[in-house]
Formats: C-alpha cells, sequence, structure tokens
C-alpha cells in the first residue's frame, strides 16, 4: 500500500469513527491518556512506522531516563528523504509519529511530555533540525495551504528554538542559547489548537518555563481546502533535518500525552 493510500485509509477510518461516535448514546467521554517508556522489545502500536527507515528504531538499554530502556533514533542520509525546492538540499527524517486514532483534537486542551538525550559528540552546526512538532492534518486530495507544523521544536547550532508556522507566516516563540547534549532534558508542553484567540501553548524544558502564549494555534482553513472539522493534528518526535552526510543519533524516554480538562487554561 502506497502511503497515499495509507493516509487516504485512516482518515477514512477516522470519519467513520466521528460518525459512529454521534450516532452513539455509548458510555461518556473518557479522556484520552497514554503512556509509553519504551519497556517493550519492540515499538508499541501507539507509533506510526512511516516516518523512519528499518533499522533506524530500536530499543536501548544503556541510556535510559527511567525503567530499564529507552529508544534509539538515527537518521542517517537519504533517511526518508524529500526533495526540496531548487538548490536546496532537501529533507531527511527518522521520527515517531503517533498513531492517527490517537491526534489531537481543535479546540481540546492536551499535555505531552517526552524526555531527550542528545549524545556528547552530537553536532552542534547551523543545520536546520526539528526534533518534536505538531501538524495540521491535511487529508489525500485535500488543498491546504501549507504542510509546515503549527508548532515546533528546533535545536539548530546551539539555540533550542520553538516556532510556529501559521498560514504561511513563521513565528518564533522563544529562542536561547543551550547545550542539550550530554544530559536529559524533560519537555513537557500542554496546547489548545484553535483558529482564535482561545489557542494556548505553555511549554517547560525542566523546571523552566519557556513559553506561555495565548492567540491562534491553528491554520484557518475553510471546508473546501478539505481540513476535516473539527481539525486534528498529529505529533512527531526524533530527528528531521536538511540532508548532510553523517548520521545523527538521539535517544527517547517517557512519553505522556493526556486531555486535560476543558477549564485547564
Amino acid at each position: 500500500m502506497t502511503p497515499s493510500n495509507r493516509i487516504l485509509n485512516s482518515f477514512a477510518c477516522l470519519l467513520l469513527c466521528d460518525l459512529a461516535a454521534s450516532c452513539s448514546h455509548a458510555a461518556p467521554h473518557t479522556p484520552l491518556d497514554i503512556y509509553d517508556g519504551f519497556e517493550a522489545p519492540q515499538l508499541g502500536n501507539i507509533w506510526s512506522h512511516d516516518r523512519f527507515e528499518v533499522g533506524a528504531v530500536e530499543m536501548e538499554t544503556n541510556i535510559v531516563r527511567a525503567g530499564h530502556s529507552a529508544v534509539k533514533v538515527v537518521v542517517h542520509a537519504k533517511d526518508k528523504f524529500e526533495a526540496g525546492t531548487p538548490g536546496t538540499t532537501g529533507s531527511e527524517r527518522a521520527e515517531l509519529m503517533e498513531a492517527w486514532k490517537l491526534n489531537a483534537l481543535e479546540n481540546t486542551n492536551y499535555e505531552f511530555s517526552f524526555s531527550m538525550y542528545f549524545p556528547t559528540d552530537f553536532p552542534i552546526v547551523p543545520n536546520r533540525l526539528v526534533i518534536a512538532q505538531w501538524k495540521q492534518a491535511c487529508p489525500y486530495g485535500g488543498n491546504c495551504s501549507d504542510d509546515s507544523p503549527v508548532l515546533a521544536l528546533r535545536y539548530i547550532a546551539d539555540e533550542l528554538r520553538v516556532s510556529q508556522d501559521l498560514n504561511k507566516k513563521y513565528i518564533s516563540l522563544y529562542r536561547e542559547k543551550t547545550d542539550l547534549r550530554g544530559h536529559w532534558n524533560d519537555f513537557k508542553v500542554q496546547v489548545r489548537f484553535a483558529t482564535n484567540d482561545t489557542g494556548r501553548i505553555k511549554i517547560w524544558l525542566g523546571d523552566k518555563q519557556l513559553v506561555d502564549f495565548k492567540g491562534v494555534t491553528a491554520d484557518n482553513e475553510d471546508a473546501i481546502s478539505g481540513y476535516p472539522r473539527p481539525s486534528r493534528f498529529y505529533f512527531k518526535m526524533g530527528l528531521y533535518r536538511n540532508g548532510i552526510p553523517e548520521p545523527w543519533t538521539v535517544y527517547i524516554d517517557e512519553y505522556r500525552k493526556k486531555e486535560l480538562p476543558p477549564d485547564a487554561f
């Protein structure tokens, strides 16, 4: 099955699930709360395998945040390569992407937390690198205006950056020099994706709050564009970079995603 057909089938399943839910009078909604400490021998079924090559993701028992194991993610040259515009090097990736059934919904409050370890020899270079991103889902055949992340954590040279890409406009929410190498970095992100001022983004690295933003956090696409309503947002973490020859490695542990109460923000 081609990637396009997988995406089409995934959205078809989501639409059927929404229809079934709207016609059902079953038990009340149970808030989402999922956790992965990467303790199993293989990657769990909450993750898609579409964003990394075979062998790029494996369990690790020597560098862990908690428990007995973590996940090691390695990106090599040309892994899941996407050609860029003329004059650019294109992009390559090795990312854990959440299963489609776990997509976040517009106008709903969520909290994501995860830990990342960059080796001490991780390159400090001015190469584009996205380490976590949230993208507004555009179904196969949709005429969505942009496929850039509506929220992203970037590690470029010696800077940690937080950015939005909304309606083809890049917005910087945070930018500070920091060295993420040689220790575990515990991220916590609270977010409400919305096309108006009810949107929220709050981000911590350890005990330090990096972002406290209130405003638009989603693209304002109309029904003709193909976006489902309410819009869905999918999460990825790992290594997404401009193409270079050398392999890069990151370790990830202690992932959790949970739905927060409506009055959390």
